[in-house]
């Protein structure tokens, strides 16, 4: 059953499920290696999270003149994670990077990429560079 949190009389939000916390959490442990792990290899996060009103991106990164759109997938299992990624969720992704590009009209000149990072338990995160493209 599902607690209301605190809001107006007949307006009470619905507390999600103890599971989609758990996976929230998750999401944001996975975005954090993924975040640690592209600062190794010489990126610069621009954003985490970034919202927008037809999708979000997990991760704005820049290396040199290239600015990255970057998808995390955390899994049990890395290949399981990569298999999560699907052609919905690209288009999603590359509408949301429509809009960062739309507000913030410096980085149109950018060469832009789409990368994947895979996160799962007990193993070093697994960067995939030009995962997908706009053009499909």
């Amino acid at each position: 059953m599902r607690r209301p949190t605190s809001g107006p009389p007949g307006l009470e939000p619905i507390a999600p499920r103890p599971e989609r916390r758990v996976a929230f959490q998750l999401g944001l442990s996975a975005e954090s290696r993924a975040a640690a792990f592209l600062i190794a290899k010489g990126y610069r996060i621009v954003a985490r999270r970034w919202r927008s009103p037809v999708g979000e991106i997990d991760i704005v990164a820049r290396r040199r003149k290239t600015l990255v759109f970057v998808e995390v997938k955390a899994r049990e299992k890395l290949d399981d994670a990569a298999e999560a990624v699907i052609f919905r969720q690209q288009r999603r992704i590359i509408a949301a990077a429509e809009a960062w590009l739309a507000s913030h009209p410096d980085d149109v000149m950018s060469d832009i990429r789409f990368d994947v990072v895979l996160v799962a338990p007990k193993s070093l995160p697994r960067h995939i560079m030009a995962a997908f493209d706009a053009s499909n």
